[in-house]
């Protein structure tokens, strides 16, 4: 939120009752304003909450305590985080174009991995007859969660959830399709070329991998580490990954948008090394 700026004029009254009443009157709207300032700045605070954010006037305390997590252990960080119920990623819902695209049948069906699946709603939410989905999570807690939430999905036998290191799993099986959604920005930037030889070796060739891109900014260390498109490309491209569509994202949630890009790529015919 951009701070507001009070500009006072100078108006010079001749009679000093007036002048009384005025700057009596003046105190009264600064404090009206102020008032409706400190109102707007809790009520986006609370929007801010559900995302990974940070303002003009500070970084979302919630992302401040998850950093402290991560920097003091890269693995058991995630874990005190979900123990400690610092999830500021976390929509409490599924991820709104990821539910779109799903609805107006926009998703490949098959087999689907969501690296980094946290409470799990966007597995629950695309999984169908036609779409496995597992979601995979490095910590234990997040897990339980997301198995206690849709323990009474009507969906259920089409998904399921792991507890397992993206970056050492060895699935049974290859996957259609791949989405990742605050999990590349989570890893630390040194990491990223080997999250796409993963995305590689894990998806069939002509397979699509889904990425909401996220933060674009130029905001200074993480987690969420600052992202672009071209460094998306510069770790898929090396790996036979071509770009289908990038466009914003229309429909993120309002903290996020104009920060977001949703983009599209298919792996190359290769054959994938599992």
């Amino acid at each position: 939120m951009r701070p507001l700026s009070l500009f006072m004029g100078h108006i010079l009254f001749p009679i000093r009752s007036l002048q009384s009443k005025t700057r009596a009157i003046s105190s009264r709207n600064i404090g009206i304003i102020a008032s409706k300032r400190v109102r707007m700045e809790k009520r986006d605070e609370s929007h801010g909450n559900n995302g990974v954010e940070t303002t003009a006037r500070s970084i979302n305390p919630r992302v401040d305590k998850l950093q402290q997590f991560v920097r003091s252990d890269s693995t058991g960080g995630w874990e005190d985080s979900w123990e400690q119920d610092v999830t500021p990623w976390d929509l409490g819902q599924p991820t709104p174009v990821i539910l779109h695209l799903h609805q107006t049948g926009a998703l490949p069906k098959g087999r689907a991995l969501v690296p980094g699946c946290g409470s799990g709603y966007d597995v629950v939410a695309i999984a169908c007859p036609e779409r496995h989905v597992v979601g995979l999570d490095i910590s234990n807690r997040a897990i339980m969660k997301a198995e206690e939430l849709s323990s009474s999905s009507p969906n259920a036998s089409y998904f399921t959830f792991s507890k397992a290191d993206f970056f050492t799993w060895s699935p049974t099986e290859l996957f259609d399709l791949i989405i990742d959604y605050t999990f590349f920005c989570a890893i630390e930037p040194d990491m990223r070329l080997a999250w796409a030889k993963r995305i590689h070796d894990i998806l069939k060739p002509g397979g699509e991998l889904i990425t909401l891109m996220f933060p674009i900014s130029d905001q200074v260390g993480g987690p969420p580490y600052k992202v672009s498109v071209s460094d998306y490309e510069e770790v898929l491209h090396p790996m036979g990954f071509k770009a289908i569509s990038i466009v914003d994202n229309e429909l993120a949630i309002r903290p996020r948008q104009g920060r977001e890009k949703l983009g599209r790529w298919k792996r190359s015919s290769a054959q994938s090394s599992l």
